[in-house]
């Protein structure tokens, strides 16, 4: 098992990287050449500045019984598709049962904004999203995720 970091505007790469650590687990951290992320105790792969290009190579690493950490509905789906367990930046997984109906929150979302309309931003992150995340990706590894 390995953890994979989608980090292009991810907050909790030093948290990830930090359990992987306590963990003994090998952590590979994906990002462009517009957030070079370097931290101790990860692989860091640096991909080049465009549209999907850290998501397609993560994809392309991850592998069945791996856990990915994105924000990404889309680069969610494609790692589910390898058997991966996938989870956000708050510590909540996506599954078969959640990800259409996260894509397609995506794709409504995408076309208000594309018809000139506003969708509601992320609020500013808590201290509590950090300790949910944490205890998510601890019960991963541990094997006691529900």
């Amino acid at each position: 098992m390995k953890i994979f970091i989608d980090a292009d505007g991810c907050p909790v790469v030093d948290i990830a990287v930090r359990t992987a650590r306590k963990y003994g687990m090998e952590c590979t951290i994906i990002c462009d050449t517009a957030h070079s992320i370097q931290r101790e105790g990860a692989v860091t792969v640096i991909v080049d500045k465009g549209a999907d290009s850290a998501d397609f190579r993560l994809v392309n690493l991850v592998g069945e019984g791996d856990i990915a950490v994105t924000q990404d509905y889309g680069l969610a789906a494609m790692c589910l598709s390898k058997k991966a367990t996938v989870i956000n930046q708050d510590g909540r997984r996506y599954s078969e049962d959640n990800i259409s109906g996260l894509l397609e929150f995506r794709a409504v979302s995408a076309k208000i904004r594309r018809s000139g309309g506003r969708t509601k931003g992320m609020p500013k992150r808590t201290a509590q999203q950090d300790k949910d995340f944490e205890a998510a990706l601890v019960n991963l590894i541990n094997g006691t995720a529900e």
